[in-house]
C-alpha cells in the first residue's frame, strides 16, 4: 500500500513547524523596518504561508490540514514547556533567570492571540488555495497564491493584534498595525513568488503529484483523512 506521507512532505512539515516556533520566539524583539516598528518574526513567519501554499497546491487540503495541526501541537507544547522551564527554581549560582523569563514568558493573552491567529490564518490560506485551484482547474497558481495569502495573513494579523493589544492601543493604532503587518507579509509573498513557483514545479515533478480537491470535507477536525 502506498504511503500517503512522503519524505518530502514530512521534510516541509518540519520546516513549517520550525519556522513557526522560531518566529514566535523572536517576535518579542521589536525592530525598525524603515520608519515602521515590527516584530523580528516578520522576517521568517511569512515562510509558513509560502510552505502552506506549496503543500495545498501539491498534496491538497488534507495534507495541509495535517501539517497545520502538527505545527499547532508542537507550538502549544513549546509554549507550555517554556512556562514550566521559567517556573523551575534556578540554581543559586545562575543569574540569568530575569533575562530567561523575559524572553520565554508569555501572558495567557499573548499565547491565545498567537495560537488562534495561526490556526485561523493558516486554515483560511489552505482553504482559499484549495477552492480556487478546483474552480480554476489547477491554473493561475500565482493568482491563487497571492489571494490565499491576502486572506490568511490579513486574518492572522487582525486576530493577533486585536486580541494582544485590545484596550492597550487606540482603535486607530490597532487598525494601523493590522494593515501594516498584513501589507508587509503580503509583499513578502509577492517578492518571493518566483521562488515559490519553482519549488512547486520541482515538487510536482519529484512526487508526480498534483492534487485538485474534488471531493473533500473542509472540516478542520478530520485530521486522520490524509490521503
Amino acid at each position: 500500500m502506498r504511503n500517503p506521507l512522503s519524505p518530502l512532505f514530512l521534510f516541509m512539515t518540519v520546516i513549517f513547524t520550525t519556522c513557526l516556533l522560531i518566529s514566535n520566539l523572536v517576535a518579542f524583539k521589536i525592530v525598525m523596518l524603515g520608519a515602521v516598528a515590527v516584530p523580528a518574526g516578520i522576517f521568517l513567519f511569512p515562510l509558513t504561508y509560502i510552505i502552506n501554499d506549496c503543500i495545498a497546491e501539491v498534496w491538497g487540503f488534507r495534507k495541509a490540514r495535517l501539517m497545520i495541526w502538527l505545527a499547532f501541537g508542537m507550538n502549544f507544547f513549546a509554549v507550555m514547556f517554556y512556562q514550566f522551564a521559567v517556573a523551575l527554581p534556578p540554581a543559586p549560582f545562575w543569574s540569568g533567570q530575569p533575562a530567561f523569563s523575559n524572553v520565554l514568558t508569555q501572558t495567557p493573552r499573548i499565547a491565545v492571540a498567537s495560537l488562534l491567529a495561526f490556526l485561523v490564518g493558516s486554515f483560511l490560506n489552505a482553504y482559499v488555495m484549495s477552492k480556487m485551484k478546483r474552480a480554476m482547474n489547477g491554473a493561475k497558481f500565482s493568482l491563487r497564491a497571492i489571494a490565499s495569502t491576502i486572506v490568511g495573513e490579513s486574518a492572522d494579523s487582525a486576530i493577533f493584534i486585536s486580541i494582544a493589544f485590545f484596550a492597550i492601543l487606540s482603535f486607530r493604532q490597532l487598525i494601523a498595525m493590522i494593515i501594516t503587518q498584513a501589507f508587509l507579509k503580503i509583499m513578502y509573498e509577492i517578492v518571493i513568488l518566483p521562488i515559490t513557483q519553482r519549488v512547486v514545479i520541482y515538487i510536482k515533478r519529484k512526487e508526480n503529484t498534483d492534487i485538485i480537491d474534488r471531493e473533500i470535507s473542509y472540516s478542520i477536525w478530520k485530521i486522520k483523512e490524509v490521503g
